[in-house]
């Protein structure tokens, strides 16, 4: 048994505390029975209603790292006909990938059916660190390395990397090769970050989710994470 929040969260159908606001709001139905009490536990043979959806059981969680190859869109399923990151992982699980990669980007993606897993790695609070290597256009300016490391407004929110490093610079065909590391998850981060500076990126490649990387691995090609990188993951949730 476990109580009825986690369960919404763990299905893959919202974060934990949007569950409990679902619940609060009455949108929420057990076994036909409507549900408004955040203590009320279910167990696996219960079935979830939510405005109208049944929720999909997840009797086992699986967790995959999944080397992102160019050309696959970070969704389980694409209205245009465009290949789907999930079709690269061998599972009947309704699984989904932890936050998003552009379709032109590659590098290390995590995908899994465990919610909470994946609310903790995408809530900003946690603070995840993500590490790109990105090409750009141009060759960056010791007053444009400067405006970056202090931070540059996106959108209206100020994002300051971590980390920040010139690995090469090419200044024949007038390109550099850049490492950045960042906690942010916004859609298209790190290419508005080098757009801003009037250096756009030409080839991005997520290097590192945390402590992993796609070391060993071919693009296309995933492995299992190990029960100690899955616990290892979880302890970024903030208490």
């Amino acid at each position: 048994m476990e109580r009825l929040q986690k369960a919404i969260a763990n299905s893959g159908y919202t974060s934990r505390r949007k569950a409990e606001s679902l619940i609060l709001e009455g949108k929420v139905y057990v076994n036909g029975i409507q549900i408004k009490e955040l203590g009320t536990k279910v167990s696996p043979q219960d079935i979830i209603v939510i405005d109208g959806v049944t929720l999909e059981k997840v009797n086992q969680k699986e967790y995959y790292l999944l080397n992102k190859p160019r050309g696959y869109i970070c969704s389980v399923s694409d209205d245009k006909g465009r290949k789907v990151v999930t079709d690269l992982i061998d599972t009947n699980s309704r699984i989904y990938p932890v936050g998003r990669l552009d379709y032109d980007t590659t590098g290390v993606l995590l995908l899994t059916n465990d919610g909470e897993f994946a609310n903790i790695l995408m809530h900003p609070s946690n603070e995840v660190e993500k590490t790109y290597i990105a090409i750009i256009e141009g060759i960056l300016t010791n007053e444009e390395i400067n405006t970056l490391i202090k931070g540059i407004s996106i959108e209206g929110i100020k994002v300051i990397p971590k980390k920040f490093k010139i690995k090469s610079k090419d200044l024949e065909k007038n390109k550099e090769k850049v490492s950045i590391t960042i906690v942010e998850g916004r859609n298209h981060i790190v290419k508005k970050i080098f757009e801003s500076l009037n250096h756009p990126v030409i080839k991005l490649t997520r290097e590192k989710y945390a402590f992993l990387d796609v070391k060993g691995l071919q693009s296309g090609y995933y492995r299992h994470l190990s029960l100690d990188e899955v616990k290892k993951l979880k302890k970024y949730a903030k208490k």
